[in-house]
């Protein structure tokens, strides 16, 4: 006898869904860099959740296998998490950093900040643009899917970026 898992059932988490909000969350990303609507860095991002949480609509915690024994970074995550939850931020997990600084660093820049020093890309906030009110359909989307997560108590749901 055959016994499908909850996800089977639900059909939420098929892969086919996943590369769809990871497509999703590429194009936040990239319409966000040019709006300067992008913080990066563990403690940046500490600084402007501190300053203004109400201004951030999503946090991505971004790590690679080696990071996964980095304490101190844990600690930093569950943090980080624990005030996004407290806040009502949308939280998303990523586990392919080089690719996330292929977005970020729009190819050329290769995720290198100013002075030549890698980007700290373990935390990622977006951040609405305070002129407008922001509706992306993109950003829609990953938001539907960290709430329907949450529901699933999948409270930091993990998305894959695929290479390109």
């Amino acid at each position: 006898m055959y016994k499908m898992t909850f996800e089977e059932l639900n059909g939420d988490y098929s892969q086919e869904r996943m590369d769809s909000v990871a497509k999703a969350l590429e194009e936040v990303l990239t319409s966000a860099l040019p709006q300067g609507c992008i913080t990066v860095g563990v403690y940046e991002a500490a600084k402007s959740l501190n300053v203004d949480p109400d201004n951030v609509v999503l946090c991505i915690l971004a790590t690679d296998d080696e990071d996964v024994k980095d304490v101190a970074l844990q600690i930093h995550f569950t943090l980080i998490q624990a005030f996004c939850c407290e806040n009502d931020i949308n939280i998303l997990r990523v586990n392919n950093t080089r690719r996330l600084a292929e977005i970020l660093g729009g190819g050329g820049g290769g995720g290198k900040q100013s002075g030549g020093e890698p980007l700290d890309l373990h935390c990622v906030l977006v951040t609405s643009p305070h002129s407008t009110s922001w509706k992306d359909p993109a950003l829609t989307k990953v938001n539907r899917f960290c709430r329907e997560s949450r529901c699933m108590d999948q409270w930091v749901p993990i998305i894959n970026l695929p290479e390109r």
